[in-house]
């Protein structure tokens, strides 16, 4: 998979942008805010995911416009398509988006078409941060392979936040416990649901990344990668969530409920599930020096795009957003070696990377525009 032509106008500070990027190399070099990111950042919405920089919709256009507009064409080992993604002031939120020329309900349904995985300098510490960032990354990597996922993981949230209401109210005589249980019953087919796909991935990553992390290491380290469920004792070999898992599930909804209540919010589920590594049966986010999250985080994201390859049959395009400056020279090789046979995106300030002896083109940008 890649994309073959590119144009953004309006978002944020980018002007007429029209590129026709390779389908190997795609390097954005210019100084810091000229509008680097914001190219990486058109092109991972053009995904149907949102911001990774959390931008919100009034941000999206120029403080001195009215509108933008991105247009992107990408190919397939089948077909060439185009996504059309538009919005204007003052209705922001009523955002317009295409695919072949066929209105689509909300941004969301682009998901499944163009595969990208993106790779940000705050993934460096995707090993070592709270597991909210890790269950995102998990939600993420799940739904690019299961459509469907989203949509259930977004439910299940609503149901936790309108539970966890529901206990405070409970807690002050407002409700009765009684009515805990709809909600419970939903919650635990979701969350059986959620369980069973993100241990299945989590599986798959160990493999992956456990292989690669090897391979950087000079086989001197093991990483494990677990997934650590607070309902679950065991998924091994479980496969019935519509039955056996959800009534688990339900049981300790059920058996939870005092605790809940006295505390306000729902101490156990899929919202508090982790990801957690380990490196020679060490904690990665107790005992990992600096350059071990670092080389965590590289073969996490990397596993995440063989995972979708080899899901889908189509190799995702790679989006690196400043974050090869961030490795030493031996990890940055070791990321573009793995990259290979990939549509690569990288911005940079500085066009002395290690990708000599790779073709491409190389796109300067300054003030919102390319200049060469």
């Amino acid at each position: 998979m890649h994309i073959t032509k590119l144009c953004v106008n309006g978002f944020k500070n980018l002007k007429n942008i029209e590129i026709y990027p390779h389908p190997s190399l795609n390097i954005f070099c210019g100084d810091n805010a000229q509008g680097k990111t914001n190219l990486i950042e058109a092109i991972w919405l053009c995904s149907g995911a949102k911001s990774f920089r959390g931008t919100k919709d009034k941000g999206m256009i120029d403080m001195n416009g009215e509108s933008m507009s991105i247009e992107l064409k990408f190919k397939n080992s089948r077909r060439e398509q185009t996504i059309a993604y538009s919005m204007a002031r003052p209705n922001v939120r009523e955002k317009s988006c295409k695919l072949n020329g066929v209105r689509l309900s909300a941004p969301s349904k682009l998901f499944g078409n163009l595969d990208c995985v993106v790779f940000t300098p705050e993934d460096l510490g995707l090993s070592k941060g709270f597991p909210e960032k890790r269950r995102q990354f998990l939600d993420l990597s799940v739904s690019q392979i299961k459509l469907s996922y989203g949509e259930v993981a977004a439910k299940y949230d609503q149901l936790i936040e309108q539970r966890n209401s529901l206990l405070k109210n409970i807690a002050f005589g407002r409700s009765v416990r009684d009515e805990l249980e709809v909600w419970d019953i939903q919650l635990a087919r979701m969350g059986a649901y959620i369980s069973l796909l993100r241990y299945n991935y989590a599986k798959k990553l160990n493999l992956l990344a456990g292989s690669l992390y090897s391979e950087i290491s000079g086989g001197e380290e093991r990483l494990e990668l677990r997934y650590c469920s607070t309902v679950f004792d065991s998924l091994e070999g479980r496969q019935d969530y519509k039955n056996d898992l959800s009534e688990e599930y339900l049981r300790c909804l059920e058996n939870n409920r005092e605790e809940d209540i006295r505390a306000g919010f729902t101490q156990k589920g899929v919202h508090r599930d982790d990801l957690a590594g380990f490196i020679n049966r060490l904690s990665v986010r107790d005992f990992a020096s600096q350059g071990q999250h670092r080389s965590a985080a590289l073969v996490m994201k990397l596993a995440q795009a063989y995972i979708l390859a080899e899901e889908t049959g189509e190799a995702p395009c790679i989006l690196l957003d400043d974050v090869l400056s961030e490795l030493d020279p031996s990890r940055q090789e070791f990321a573009v070696a793995k990259i290979k046979g990939m549509q690569v995106f990288i911005t940079c300030c500085d066009e002395a990377f290690p990708f000599e002896g790779r073709s491409g083109k190389l796109y300067r940008i300054k003030n919102g525009r390319i200049i060469s």
